[in-house]
């Protein structure tokens, strides 16, 4: 039987095993996915097991996007543009880390209609996911692209791989037409990200890439304000059915079913 996981920390929030396991059921195959809460510490032990076949595959949410990096033999192209990894599995003796966010919030922001082309667009955090939609950005033709993020350094490091970004203070808001919250701030209840709504008109698109909670307070705020709003589930869907594929060979159905398995 195969075996695969989803590691992070915190990892109780993350609804990968529901996901996966039901494509898994779904395409009869002999296989279990599993979360695993992890330490750095114990990122070497995993990779160990990996390498010995012990697990088949392995995605990787914050915190260890970046960190999981140095115990692997290869990245992808779209991992090492972004220095981020997702997605973990063995190829012909080599660990390799590969990257299906990109390919996830490209296709959740084109299933919604909504067109990135020539819009300015601010990011919230500069860790984890963020280089991953940057790399999206640019894909999809956004015209400018600003980054703010609680600790500045953080933001400044990853302006030397995207130059083009243009990096703001934290809780400023600059001209823009979509508003990104690419942060963990959000799985806490309590969880709040303070905006200026007096300075930020109502035709504005708010993202959070985080989608359990459905709604989280970022969200709820600006749809009182009417704006129009997305939570992360559909790019939840389609990095996973890009992990899915890359080890088992095959294209999970991405239909009704799947969106409301995750409600």
């Amino acid at each position: 039987m195969k075996k695969f996981l989803v590691i992070g920390n915190p990892i109780e929030h993350s609804l990968s095993p529901k996901l996966h396991n039901y494509w898994i059921q779904s395409n009869n195959l002999k296989a279990v996915y599993d979360k695993k809460k992890l330490d750095l510490s114990e990122l070497d032990i995993l990779i160990k097991e990996l390498r010995e076949k012990k697990i088949d595959g392995v995605n990787v949410t914050v915190p260890f996007k970046n960190s999981v990096i140095p115990f692997l033999d290869k990245l992808s192209k779209e991992a090492q543009t972004t220095q981020s990894v997702n997605t973990i599995y063995l190829r012909d003796g080599m660990v390799i880390g590969h990257n299906t966010d990109i390919e996830g919030f490209e296709l959740a922001i084109k299933h919604i209609n909504y067109d990135v082309v020539g819009k300015n667009v601010l990011i919230l955090g500069a860790g984890g996911v963020s280089p991953s939609i940057v790399v999206a950005l640019n894909n999809m033709c956004a015209k400018k692209i600003f980054i703010s993020n609680r600790t500045k350094s953080k933001a400044e490091h990853l302006k030397k791989t995207f130059n083009e970004i243009e990096i703001i203070d934290w809780g400023s808001t600059p001209d823009f037409d979509m508003i990104i919250n690419a942060t963990s701030l959000g799985l806490k209840k309590e969880d709040n990200i303070i905006l200026d709504f007096s300075k930020i008109t109502s035709e504005k698109f708010f993202y959070d890439v985080i989608y359990n909670p459905s709604e989280t307070n970022f969200l709820r705020s600006a749809k009182k304000n009417g704006n129009k709003i997305e939570n992360g589930k559909k790019m939840f869907i389609y990095q996973a059915q890009a992990s899915f594929r890359i080890w088992n060979n095959l294209e999970p159905k991405v239909d009704d079913i799947v969106m409301e398995l995750l409600n």
